[in-house]
């Protein structure tokens, strides 16, 4: 049964939705909402910062980059829409976190067990690459969801940003690599490392499912 999404996560997601800090990825998120893909003429583009997106009382939270212009950008939630995602979710689907591997829209039937899906920054950044200032501005959300999601017991990184990100001013102290396993400190989740499923890593073989795969294997078996 899908979980009732508790009245904090409900406000946290308002509360992005309606964020403004970022003049730049506003202006940019709402320009390619409306010049559009012509592959994605008839959409209605979301073109607003992107919330969280799974089961609230989840033990496994995925930190990602950033929403895609013309992924969650469009679709209004996050890692759907683009090939990313289709990597992500399938790999979940596998895994025994998403009821489904495939993720197009918001109204799919998508519905995560146990897993929780958040980015670093919540507005699509032009060339995918956000300011230090713009990650920083958007920490505070990452922190909330963090307190929020009482159970977390495991952290995935999607990237080294998202790595960097999530360990702050601790980043220095651990090297970053695909599937790595960092025990942080007593009463802290664990920390699994990853490449990112971006085309650049796919296409390339840097990443292949198998690998992706196996990261969210190591994730069940830490909170199995």
């Amino acid at each position: 049964m899908k979980a009732a999404m508790p009245k904090g996560l409900a406000q946290l997601e308002q509360e992005i939705i309606q964020c403004e800090h970022c003049p730049r990825l506003r202006e940019y998120c709402q320009e390619v909402a409306r010049v559009k893909r012509r592959a994605y003429l008839d959409w209605d583009y979301w073109g607003r910062p992107v919330p969280g997106f799974g089961d609230p009382r989840a033990q496994v939270f995925i930190l990602g980059l950033a929403p895609a212009a013309h992924g969650a950008n469009r679709t209004g939630r996050v890692f759907t829409g683009d090939r990313s995602g289709y990597w992500l979710y399938r790999a979940l689907h596998q895994t025994g976190f998403a009821n489904q591997p495939s993720s197009d829209h918001r109204g799919d039937g998508l519905q995560l067990t146990n897993a929780w899906v958040s980015a670093s920054v919540r507005c699509a950044p032009p060339d995918n690459k956000p300011t230090p200032q713009e990650i920083v501005a958007c920490r505070v959300y990452l922190d909330q969801e963090l307190v929020l999601i009482k159970q977390v017991k495991v952290v995935v990184a999607l990237g080294r940003l998202a790595f960097d990100n999530y360990l702050g001013k601790r980043r220095s102290k651990f090297e970053f690599k695909h599937d790595g396993e960092f025990h942080l400190g007593a009463g802290e989740p664990i920390l699994i490392s990853s490449y990112h499923p971006s085309q650049q890593n796919t296409s390339t073989g840097k990443l292949t499912e198998p690998m992706l795969r196996a990261v969210f294997e190591r994730a069940q078996r830490l909170v199995a």
